[in-house]
């Protein structure tokens, strides 16, 4: 059966409430616990009934934000599901109020009573309201920048069909490109600080009807940081100033040197080589058969998996007018399906979007079985080390991708990594700011931005953009207004996945797939160690890591 093929059942409230309420009557009233556990399998399985289908709206809704059905059927589900979440809440409390609890952890992962006790901690009907109107914001946002049409040299653009012309070989053309796709953002800033200013206003609302002090405190358990806290990743943003910051600034220098300029600007950035970035050599459909190749030469596994998605028509991978931003890879439990969306643009972000989201799906494909479901994805910083991780395991084969190009992509690529270190710890930086003074208002935290930048990336330079001297670039990462505290995840993974670049030992591919096949089973720090990993936020990882990596990047001939 093909993705086109799946079926999308739109659910009434009122029946979704119905079902859950008679699952926590049968849990209540359960007098043996094969009869609880009976209850508690059952309501999994019709948990992953509902998740299917929201996903299947979500997905195609993000597809196409235009389609007058799926826009009606996302707009529907922004509303109900803050209320049905009411339902499962009570549920959850009866599940761990239970006489049968203790006898439930030995055949339940201890990582979903954690997250069950944070959830009883993170929501109340009286929220119902705010998480409403944040379910709305964020679409808002979503649509806003699906919606973008630029007009450059006669010919309209979406912001994504941008992107490739602002890494253009010719540098007028790349400025150009740069100019109007920060101008678009520079037009819309009102609505955008609008949009963002209502988000922080409505999550601090949130946190302070839960009774605390601020959204952080709340969105660190929403986001299930099971074990280790705000400290923790102040001290590791911390290690990344004072460590990779400095080897950050060295690679700029060099990329300068690299292009023959005086300056880095703006337009620049994106562009690691005189004679242009390495372009794929296929269009979509040639990519992913060379990804098929690939992962069949990678692994059994790897190459079963790629077929599956191919065979099933589970990626939508080019960019198209309405489409949403971004890429993400999702999961239909009905179908037993991973989904992958991008927004191809023929340029490297392609094979690295690719391969990136591809790890995503390869590990909710290996862990699938997992029960219950909720368990199948770990939290979102281990997410991304599957993710990020295989990044690095294709490298061997980006011939095929990139050519002759391939050796200056793996380059680009490790150099990336680096450099994106430091911009995760801003965004996340950034995020602790705006939340802890919820009443700053746009300019103040646009202000607040341009600091942390020039400590965080200290080469910027906005000459000729003042949208961006003014502390305007935090408005294009989608993750800011739709998933806060959502980026420091990245960071910490992308160390992770450069610790299993740097091991040259024969069992790293089974440490990568044991990682995988354990999906959300157990919480962060002990998913790295399982892997044979450092975890990132250990006093001294990142300089014991950082090593190996600059000494290759010394090394090389770029």
């Amino acid at each position: 059966m093909k993705f086109n093929e799946y079926t999308y059942s739109h659910m009434e409230k009122q029946d979704i409430q119905q079902q859950v309420e008679s699952f926590k009557q049968r849990l209540e009233t359960a007098d043996s616990y094969a009869q609880f556990k009976a209850a508690f399998d059952e309501l999994d399985a019709y948990d992953q009934k509902l998740e299917s289908n929201v996903t299947l709206c979500q997905i195609r809704h993000s597809i196409n934000t235009k389609d007058p059905f799926y826009q009606q059927e996302n707009d529907y589900w922004d509303q109900v599901l803050p209320e049905i979440q009411s339902n499962f809440h009570q549920t959850d409390a009866v599940i761990l109020q239970s006489p049968y609890c203790e006898q439930l952890k030995k055949d339940v992962p201890i990582t979903y009573f954690l997250a069950k006790e944070m959830d009883q901690e993170t929501f109340s009907d009286a929220i119902i309201p705010e998480l409403q109107k944040e379910n709305e914001l964020s679409s808002q946002y979503q649509a806003l920048i699906a919606s973008s049409q630029i007009d450059l040299d006669g010919k309209v653009y979406t912001l994504s069909q941008l992107e490739p012309l602002m890494t253009a070989k010719d540098r007028n053309i790349r400025k150009g490109a740069t100019k109007a796709y920060w101008g678009w953002f520079d037009q819309h800033q009102d609505d955008l600080n609008k949009i963002y200013d209502r988000l922080v206003k409505t999550r601090d609302t949130m946190a302070k009807k839960l009774g605390y002090k601020n959204y952080i405190e709340l969105g660190y358990k929403r986001m299930y940081r099971f074990d280790y806290d705000q400290k923790d990743v102040a001290n590791y943003r911390k290690q990344i100033v004072d460590v990779v910051v400095p080897i950050a600034q060295q690679l700029y220098e060099r990329q300068t040197q690299r292009l023959g300029l005086d300056q880095l600007y703006t337009w620049d950035e994106k562009v690691e080589f005189k004679e242009g970035n390495p372009t794929p050599i296929d269009d979509i459909d040639g990519l992913c058969q060379s990804a098929l190749q690939m992962y069949q030469e990678l692994s059994p596994s790897t190459g079963t998996f790629f077929q599956y998605m191919l065979d099933h028509d589970l990626m939508d991978l080019e960019a198209k007018p309405n489409k949403a931003p971004g890429g993400y890879c999702t999961y239909i439990p009905s179908y037993k399906s991973p989904f992958i969306f991008a927004n191809g643009n023929h340029t490297n972000q392609d094979v690295e979007t690719l391969t990136h989201e591809a790890g995503h799906a390869y590990q909710v494909y290996c862990s699938q079985d997992i029960r219950p479901s909720e368990c199948i994805w770990p939290t979102y910083e281990s997410c991304e080390i599957h993710s990020m991780s295989m990044e690095f395991f294709t490298h061997p084969w980006m011939d095929r991708f990139f050519g002759n190009k391939a050796d200056a992509y793996r380059f680009a690529h490790v150099s990336g990594a680096i450099k994106f270190l430091p911009y995760g710890a801003l965004v996340d930086h950034f995020q602790h700011e705006v939340y802890a003074h919820p009443q700053w208002g746009p300019l103040r935290r646009m202000d607040r931005w341009r600091q942390l930048e020039k400590q965080y990336l200290p080469h910027k330079n906005y000459e000729e953009i003042p949208f961006l001297e003014n502390g305007g670039w935090w408005m294009r990462q989608l993750h800011i207004f739709m998933d806060p505290f959502y980026y420091i995840d990245y960071t910490l993974a992308q160390v992770c996945a450069l610790e299993f670049w740097c091991r040259k030992d024969d069992h790293v591919l089974k440490d990568y797939q044991h990682l995988c096949s354990l999906g959300g089973t157990l919480p962060f720090r002990q998913l790295v160690k399982a892997a044979g990993l450092i975890v990132p936020l250990d006093p001294g990882c990142l300089a014991k890591t950082m090593k190996p990596v600059y000494h290759w990047l010394t090394k090389a001939k770029y």
